[in-house]
């Protein structure tokens, strides 16, 4: 029977609806035609992209030139721009501000053919540092509330390029999807004493049925409330609001579960198209006692229509305890999660 299920930080229902059960094998999609030609973030072509702001090299090499592991560009085609001042106004009845913000590209590693949960793990870990590191210093600029750390593969989650990367997109404001998971977490908190995001991570961690892997300091997790089959959550085991201060244990132990998160997802679902996000506290508020950052990760797999557009709920035809008992259960080597 269908279930109507509630998210514990949003408030937000949801529709487990079993009538539709699906399997993974049901979710069938077509392979992408990769698309060949230039691309301006492949080796050799360092001056067809904005100066880099960041780069990791091993051998010296000067800027903008060849000799990188993983390098970090503004976009050119910002979201945003950089220069100016918010100058928030009104028209009538409605607000607006200048479109201020920073919009940067975390070119991921040279190789254009490369997956992203196929790359070495110290590789990986280098990705994350440079996420940091460009999120510490764009929160050094006052205009700046937060910072947005996102990761598109494949035309159907929104790349238009497929090159390996990710992208950074420093906002003036909040996003209204933050502003409703701090209140409902301050909510929780407020009530409870202790950070919803805890309190998730011990119950899933004691029934364990909605867990997928987990090691000393990370929890992979198919959440209760999942809006879509196969959305897959990344927690820190313990209580951390912000996900630029992680040291060097904690990056590499979420550089581990990440690649076998995502290798699991690969290997189940057929290389799907997938959107990850961070989530993370906003600018200089490291210190919340109520919120957790954590990385939610969305396969495509189904397509929003009608009835959630217009009614705000979602509707997800595969149960999380499934997705997850399926994810456990894909056999990958063990090199694939450690090289």
């Amino acid at each position: 029977m269908p279930q109507l299920r509630k998210d514990p930080i949003l408030g937000r229902w949801v529709i487990i609806s079993t009538e539709r059960g699906k399997r993974p094998t049901d979710f069938a999609h077509e392979a992408e035609t990769k698309k060949g030609g230039f691309c301006p973030f492949d080796y050799g072509n360092e001056d067809k992209t904005p100066p880099e702001v960041l780069a990791y090299r091993e051998d010296g090499s000067p800027p903008d030139s060849p000799g990188w592991q993983v390098r970090v560009v503004p976009n050119k085609f910002p979201a945003l721009a950089i220069e100016g001042d918010v100058d928030r106004a009104g028209e009538g009845m409605y607000d607006k501000m200048n479109g201020v913000g920073a919009h940067e590209v975390i070119i991921e590693t040279p190789d254009h053919d490369a997956d992203f949960a196929d790359l070495p793990l110290p590789h990986i870990e280098l990705v994350l540092e440079a996420a940091q590191q460009r999120m510490i210093d764009l929160q050094g600029d006052t205009r700046f509330r937060y910072i947005q750390l996102f990761r598109n593969r494949g035309n159907a989650a929104g790349a238009s390029l497929e090159h390996p990367h990710s992208q950074l997109i420093a906002l003036p404001i909040l996003p209204k999807r933050l502003i409703e998971e701090l209140g409902g977490s301050k909510k929780y908190y407020g009530y409870k004493e202790r950070c919803v995001f805890c309190d998730i991570v011990a119950q899933e961690q004691r029934t364990r049925t909605r867990v997928v892997c987990e090691n000393d300091r990370f929890v992979t997790i198919e959440p209760f409330a999942a809006r879509f089959p196969f959305e897959t959550w990344i927690l820190p085991i313990r209580h951390h609001p912000s996900f630029e201060v992680m040291d060097e244990e904690a990056r590499h132990d979420l550089a581990l579960i990440l690649k076998e998160s995502l290798t699991r997802i690969n290997v189940a679902l057929g290389d799907p198209p997938y959107n990850f996000i961070v989530h993370t506290s906003p600018a200089g508020e490291r210190d919340l006692k109520y919120y957790h950052w954590h990385m939610e990760i969305m396969p495509k797999l189904t397509k929003v229509a009608g009835f959630e557009w217009g009614s705000g709920f979602y509707i997800n035809p595969t149960p999380p305890e499934e997705a997850a008992n399926y994810l456990r259960e894909v056999e990958i080597r063990q090199e694939e999660t450690v090289s």
